[in-house]
């Protein structure tokens, strides 16, 4: 069995992270670890006063007592990290455990729609290329993307744009990287993707969908990842992990007034193993 280990938080209530990751990727047939770096009582979109655990300190001590046991994973997947200690340790924790074999996955979860999120500082950015310059592949957003880049945000961009932003990711040191959320027309949005060892590119979409729900980029990547450590080709991986998305945020769509803190996923999982066929 393929065993992914995912380096995130954990929402207790509401629909992102560890909470996404863990029911999707077992879904798919792989063994999930997880490496919480912090407990929040609900996640941070459209909540207040919610509790936070800040567990970083326990990441070395989890690495430790893993390389004990010789543990072994397929994939590393790493998604939202909240300061410059947990990305240390997290990449401390991706020397001790990779092997030529393993997939490093990262998302860099930090920032949406122009903005970085509640809590991190503008110099975040930064350290965030350092996890990136690590990793075999990276899925950022354009917000992201452009952090990255010490680029001015934009929504006004062509193809060209974001192939030449695709290339400058790749720059930062991963062989492969998927822009989210790209729309060159209002009616479809997908992912596009690049592998620079290649120079191969790819744009799958779909039907544009006029909501926004929590922990969307937390199901894309996830099932990404799924897709990838299954051993798929990256355009079924890709169609997989959008389809997927999409299906999700219909479901929720009938219900998005009293459902405002994630999309139902737990019920379109059928659909995430039939796509797996």
């Amino acid at each position: 069995m393929k065993r992914i280990v995912t380096i995130q938080d954990i929402s207790c209530f509401g629909k992102c992270s560890i909470t996404v990751a863990l029911p999707l990727i077992s879904a798919m047939g792989i063994e999930c670890a997880i490496l919480p770096t912090s407990i929040l009582s609900t996640h941070t979109g459209g909540f207040t006063n919610y509790t936070f655990t800040d567990l970083s300190d326990d990441i070395p001590k989890i690495k430790d007592h893993w390389k004990s046991y010789d543990i072994n994973f397929d994939t590393i997947y790493t998604g939202y990290l909240g300061n410059e200690k947990q990305i240390n340790y997290t990449i401390d924790f991706i020397k001790a455990f990779k092997k030529e074999s393993t997939l490093v996955f990262v998302d860099p979860a930090m920032a949406d729609k122009g903005k970085l999120y509640a809590g991190f500082d503008k110099d975040f950015p930064s350290q965030m290329k350092r996890l990136c310059a690590v990793a075999d592949i990276i899925v950022p957003n354009i917000t992201e993307a452009s952090l990255l880049l010490d680029l001015p945000y934009t929504e006004d961009y062509d193809e060209a744009y974001i192939k030449d932003m695709l290339k400058k990711l790749c720059a930062l040191g991963p062989k492969m990287a998927v822009l989210t959320g790209i729309s060159f027309e209002n009616t479809t949005q997908g992912a596009y993707f690049y592998n620079s060892e290649g120079g191969d590119y790819y744009f799958y979409k779909q039907t544009n969908i006029d909501a926004s729900f929590h922990g969307t980029g937390d199901t894309f990547a996830s099932v990404f990842a799924g897709s990838l450590t299954n051993g798929y080709h990256i355009k079924k991986a890709l169609k997989v992990a959008v389809d997927f998305t999409v299906a999700t945020i219909k479901a929720t769509l009938p219900y998005k007034d009293s459902h405002p803190y994630g999309t139902m996923f737990e019920s379109c999982i059928p659909q995430l193993i039939d796509l797996m066929k």
